[in-house]
């Protein structure tokens, strides 16, 4: 379950966060949540899988792009940490030497899991959209359906919801077609 730590929280908080909890700076908020589950672990490595081939090396895709599993990507005093992020090689040439990325990225893709739906709706995505971010995804994997969102000015605009058993053609991905079934997983026995 996700927690507010401490209000008027540093980086120095931040770092002192155990290894098995992924952590957050939101608005001087220190936010903590445990590794995510297997459910939602799945979904991100298999939409890893999906666009990583084709966008990260450029096999049976355009190429182009840097496609990183939770980056620690710091905007200002906020540090976040998306499921996935994406940064356009012509924006970020090389990948930083150290875990900070300092560059916004132009993709993030958040997967809900039921403790932290409301943070990464209500909070993360208003700062994403602020620092630059193009365009954010909301994957949920229990309804199975795959919110796409682009950034107009400094809020979003939702331009499309997949569900189910589509194959989808998604921005900024848009060159490959995903089977979304790959994503939710196997059916639960």
């Amino acid at each position: 379950m996700a927690a507010r730590v401490r209000e008027e929280a540093t980086y120095e908080d931040l770092i002192k966060v155990p290894e098995n909890m992924v952590a957050e700076l939101i608005e001087g908020e220190l936010y903590t949540a445990p590794r995510p589950a297997g459910p939602h672990t799945n979904a991100a490595s298999a939409l890893m899988m999906l666009i990583g081939p084709p966008f990260h090396f450029g096999n049976g895709g355009p190429g182009g792009w840097w496609i990183q599993f939770e980056p620690e990507v710091h905007f200002g005093r906020n540090v976040l940490v998306p499921d996935l992020a994406g940064w356009r090689r012509e924006r970020m040439p090389e990948l930083p030497q150290n875990h900070i990325y300092a560059i916004s990225p132009d993709w993030v893709c958040e997967v809900l899991s039921h403790s932290t739906a409301r943070i990464d709706r209500a909070k993360k995505l208003p700062i994403h959209a602020r620092g630059g971010v193009a365009y954010a995804w909301i994957v949920d994997v229990e309804g199975q359906y795959l919110e796409v969102k682009r950034r107009a000015d400094d809020s979003w605009l939702d331009v499309t919801t997949f569900g189910g058993e589509e194959k989808v053609r998604a921005e900024p991905f848009e060159a490959i077609e995903m089977d979304m079934t790959l994503v939710w997983g196997p059916p639960p026995s």
